[in-house]
Protein backbone atom coordinates (compact mmCIF):
# COMPACT_ATOMS: atom_id res chain seq x y z
CA UNK A 1 0.00 0.00 0.00
CA UNK A 2 2.55 2.37 0.66
CA UNK A 3 4.41 1.64 -2.28
CA UNK A 4 1.67 2.23 -4.21
CA UNK A 5 1.16 5.93 -2.50
CA UNK A 6 5.12 6.67 -3.20
CA UNK A 7 4.65 6.06 -6.45
CA UNK A 8 1.35 8.14 -6.45
CA UNK A 9 3.47 10.80 -5.29
CA UNK A 10 6.45 10.73 -7.32
CA UNK A 11 4.00 10.32 -10.77
CA UNK A 12 2.37 13.96 -8.78
CA UNK A 13 5.23 15.46 -8.38
CA UNK A 14 6.84 14.72 -11.73
CA UNK A 15 3.95 16.58 -13.20
CA UNK A 16 3.76 19.56 -10.84
CA UNK A 17 7.31 20.21 -12.36
CA UNK A 18 6.82 19.20 -15.83
CA UNK A 19 3.44 21.16 -16.63
CA UNK A 20 4.47 24.52 -15.71
CA UNK A 21 7.78 23.90 -18.02
CA UNK A 22 5.53 22.67 -21.12
CA UNK A 23 3.31 25.63 -20.42
CA UNK A 24 6.31 28.08 -20.62
CA UNK A 25 7.78 26.32 -23.54
CA UNK A 26 4.18 26.57 -24.96
CA UNK A 27 4.12 30.86 -24.24
CA UNK A 28 7.47 30.84 -25.68
CA UNK A 29 6.25 29.71 -29.10
CA UNK A 30 3.07 31.59 -28.84
CA UNK A 31 5.19 35.06 -28.79
CA UNK A 32 7.23 33.76 -30.96
CA UNK A 33 4.84 32.99 -33.59
CA UNK A 34 2.83 36.29 -33.06
CA UNK A 35 6.50 38.12 -33.93
CA UNK A 36 6.77 36.23 -37.27
CA UNK A 37 2.74 37.24 -37.90
CA UNK A 38 3.43 40.61 -37.01
CA UNK A 39 6.35 40.71 -39.57
CA UNK A 40 4.00 38.97 -42.21
CA UNK A 41 1.28 41.67 -42.02
CA UNK A 42 3.26 44.75 -41.83
CA UNK A 43 5.22 43.49 -45.24
CA UNK A 44 1.44 42.87 -46.51
CA UNK A 45 0.47 46.69 -45.72
CA UNK A 46 3.85 47.86 -47.00
CA UNK A 47 3.63 45.96 -50.25
CA UNK A 48 0.49 47.16 -51.16
CA UNK A 49 0.09 50.18 -53.75
CA UNK A 50 -3.00 51.50 -52.76
CA UNK A 51 -1.09 51.58 -49.38
CA UNK A 52 0.79 54.97 -50.17
CA UNK A 53 -0.82 57.12 -47.79
CA UNK A 54 0.42 54.40 -45.08
CA UNK A 55 4.06 54.12 -46.39
CA UNK A 56 4.32 57.96 -46.45
CA UNK A 57 3.75 58.59 -43.42
CA UNK A 58 4.09 55.46 -40.89
CA UNK A 59 7.71 57.75 -40.36
CA UNK A 60 5.95 60.16 -38.65
CA UNK A 61 4.15 57.74 -35.88
CA UNK A 62 5.23 57.55 -32.49
CA UNK A 63 4.64 53.95 -32.87
CA UNK A 64 2.71 51.24 -34.82
CA UNK A 65 0.77 48.17 -33.12
CA UNK A 66 0.31 45.11 -35.65
CA UNK A 67 -2.39 43.19 -34.85
CA UNK A 68 -2.08 40.18 -37.27
CA UNK A 69 -5.71 38.55 -36.80
CA UNK A 70 -8.79 40.47 -35.24
CA UNK A 71 -11.81 38.53 -34.73
CA UNK A 72 -14.99 39.58 -35.10
CA UNK A 73 -17.49 38.52 -32.22
CA UNK A 74 -18.87 35.15 -32.82
CA UNK A 75 -16.12 34.02 -34.92
CA UNK A 76 -14.80 30.70 -33.39
CA UNK A 77 -15.30 31.61 -29.67
CA UNK A 78 -17.48 34.10 -29.61
CA UNK A 79 -14.89 36.29 -28.68
CA UNK A 80 -14.19 39.78 -30.20
CA UNK A 81 -10.25 41.19 -30.26
CA UNK A 82 -6.68 39.73 -30.72
CA UNK A 83 -3.31 39.59 -29.77
CA UNK A 84 -0.46 42.47 -31.12
CA UNK A 85 2.36 43.91 -30.54
CA UNK A 86 3.93 47.33 -30.40
CA UNK A 87 6.85 48.82 -31.79
CA UNK A 88 8.20 52.50 -30.44
CA UNK A 89 10.29 54.92 -31.71
CA UNK A 90 12.68 56.30 -30.30
CA UNK A 91 13.10 60.03 -31.24
CA UNK A 92 16.47 60.62 -30.02
CA UNK A 93 18.13 57.72 -31.67
CA UNK A 94 15.59 56.76 -34.51
CA UNK A 95 15.77 53.02 -33.55
CA UNK A 96 12.28 51.32 -33.67
CA UNK A 97 11.87 49.12 -30.25
CA UNK A 98 11.72 45.12 -29.38
CA UNK A 99 8.13 44.50 -29.48
CA UNK A 100 5.93 44.42 -26.92
CA UNK A 101 2.65 42.18 -26.39
CA UNK A 102 -0.84 43.48 -25.76
CA UNK A 103 -4.33 42.43 -26.47
CA UNK A 104 -7.19 44.16 -28.06
CA UNK A 105 -10.99 43.21 -27.52
CA UNK A 106 -14.48 43.91 -26.48
CA UNK A 107 -14.87 46.48 -28.74
CA UNK A 108 -18.03 47.07 -31.14
CA UNK A 109 -15.57 46.39 -34.43
CA UNK A 110 -16.94 47.92 -37.87
CA UNK A 111 -16.01 44.96 -39.76
CA UNK A 112 -17.31 44.90 -43.57
CA UNK A 113 -20.37 42.56 -44.27
CA UNK A 114 -19.36 39.06 -44.80
CA UNK A 115 -15.61 39.46 -43.05
CA UNK A 116 -15.20 37.35 -39.58
CA UNK A 117 -11.29 38.49 -39.06
CA UNK A 118 -8.66 41.15 -40.08
CA UNK A 119 -4.95 42.48 -40.14
CA UNK A 120 -4.73 45.68 -38.09
CA UNK A 121 -1.92 48.24 -37.93
CA UNK A 122 -2.62 50.93 -35.28
CA UNK A 123 -0.41 54.29 -36.03
CA UNK A 124 0.06 55.76 -33.22
CA UNK A 125 0.69 59.76 -33.90
CA UNK A 126 0.65 61.41 -31.11
CA UNK A 127 2.36 61.54 -26.84
CA UNK A 128 -1.04 61.03 -25.76
CA UNK A 129 -1.82 58.06 -27.87
CA UNK A 130 1.95 56.48 -26.77
CA UNK A 131 0.84 57.41 -23.03
CA UNK A 132 -2.20 55.30 -23.03
CA UNK A 133 -0.97 52.74 -24.90
CA UNK A 134 1.82 52.45 -21.71
CA UNK A 135 -1.06 52.76 -19.03
CA UNK A 136 -2.81 49.47 -17.29
CA UNK A 137 -5.55 49.70 -19.81
CA UNK A 138 -7.56 52.46 -21.72
CA UNK A 139 -10.82 52.77 -24.34
CA UNK A 140 -9.84 53.71 -27.84
CA UNK A 141 -12.45 56.45 -28.76
CA UNK A 142 -12.84 57.44 -24.81
CA UNK A 143 -9.34 57.89 -23.74
CA UNK A 144 -8.12 58.71 -27.13
CA UNK A 145 -8.81 59.94 -30.32
CA UNK A 146 -8.97 57.18 -33.16
CA UNK A 147 -10.39 57.39 -36.82
CA UNK A 148 -10.02 54.63 -39.75
CA UNK A 149 -7.02 55.47 -41.76
CA UNK A 150 -6.94 56.52 -44.91
CA UNK A 151 -6.57 54.88 -48.09
CA UNK A 152 -4.53 55.98 -51.02
CA UNK A 153 -1.15 58.10 -51.56
CA UNK A 154 -3.75 61.55 -51.63
CA UNK A 155 -5.73 60.50 -49.03
CA UNK A 156 -6.81 63.20 -46.70
CA UNK A 157 -7.25 62.26 -42.81
CA UNK A 158 -8.57 64.21 -39.78
CA UNK A 159 -5.90 64.99 -36.64
CA UNK A 160 -6.22 62.01 -34.08
CA UNK A 161 -4.01 60.31 -31.50
CA UNK A 162 -4.18 56.85 -33.24
CA UNK A 163 -5.12 55.77 -36.89
CA UNK A 164 -6.55 52.12 -38.00
CA UNK A 165 -5.73 50.24 -40.71
CA UNK A 166 -7.07 47.12 -41.92
CA UNK A 167 -6.78 44.28 -44.40
CA UNK A 168 -9.31 41.48 -45.17
CA UNK A 169 -8.84 38.54 -47.96
CA UNK A 170 -6.93 41.48 -49.83
CA UNK A 171 -9.12 44.18 -49.63
CA UNK A 172 -6.80 47.16 -47.70
CA UNK A 173 -9.15 49.97 -45.93
CA UNK A 174 -9.97 51.62 -42.60
CA UNK A 175 -12.12 49.83 -39.73
CA UNK A 176 -13.99 51.26 -36.73
CA UNK A 177 -12.59 50.35 -33.06
CA UNK A 178 -14.93 52.55 -31.24
CA UNK A 179 -14.64 51.32 -27.51
CA UNK A 180 -11.79 48.32 -28.33
CA UNK A 181 -10.19 47.81 -25.41
CA UNK A 182 -6.33 47.60 -25.04
CA UNK A 183 -4.16 45.99 -22.54
CA UNK A 184 -0.56 45.03 -22.00
CA UNK A 185 0.15 41.35 -21.33
CA UNK A 186 3.14 41.31 -19.12
CA UNK A 187 2.95 37.15 -18.96
CA UNK A 188 3.70 37.06 -22.55
CA UNK A 189 6.21 39.76 -22.22
CA UNK A 190 8.01 37.85 -19.59
CA UNK A 191 7.96 34.83 -21.73
CA UNK A 192 9.43 36.22 -24.32
CA UNK A 193 12.24 38.14 -22.97
CA UNK A 194 12.69 35.56 -20.15
CA UNK A 195 12.39 37.42 -17.08
CA UNK A 196 9.79 39.86 -15.53
CA UNK A 197 9.16 42.78 -17.86
CA UNK A 198 6.60 45.59 -18.39
CA UNK A 199 5.77 47.11 -21.87
CA UNK A 200 7.54 50.91 -20.56
CA UNK A 201 10.56 48.34 -19.93
CA UNK A 202 10.84 47.05 -23.88
CA UNK A 203 9.68 50.36 -25.35
CA UNK A 204 10.88 53.23 -23.30
CA UNK A 205 13.92 51.87 -21.34
CA UNK A 206 15.26 49.04 -23.87
CA UNK A 207 16.20 47.29 -21.15
CA UNK A 208 15.64 43.75 -22.14
CA UNK A 209 16.05 42.18 -26.49
CA UNK A 210 15.58 39.18 -28.49
CA UNK A 211 17.07 38.67 -31.36
CA UNK A 212 13.91 36.73 -32.72
CA UNK A 213 12.36 39.99 -33.31
CA UNK A 214 15.01 42.02 -35.40
CA UNK A 215 13.20 41.08 -38.91
CA UNK A 216 10.23 42.95 -37.61
CA UNK A 217 12.31 45.76 -36.56
CA UNK A 218 13.88 45.65 -39.50
CA UNK A 219 10.83 45.84 -41.98
CA UNK A 220 9.86 48.56 -40.01
CA UNK A 221 12.81 50.67 -39.73
CA UNK A 222 13.35 50.32 -43.58
CA UNK A 223 9.90 51.43 -44.50
CA UNK A 224 10.01 54.42 -41.98
CA UNK A 225 13.33 54.96 -43.36
CA UNK A 226 14.91 55.10 -39.45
Amino acid sequence: MKAKFFTFFRISLLFMLIIPALAEAQNDEKTETLVLAAQKTFNNFRADPDMGWFRNNVKTAKGVFIVPSLLKAGFIFGGSGGNGVLLAHDENTGQWSYPAFFTMGAGSFGFQAGVEKAEVILMVLTQKGMDSMLSTSFKLGADVTVAAGPVGAGAKFQMVDILAFSRSKGIYGGISLEGAVITPRDARNEAYYGKPCRSVDILIRHSVTNPQADPLRAVVAHTTGK
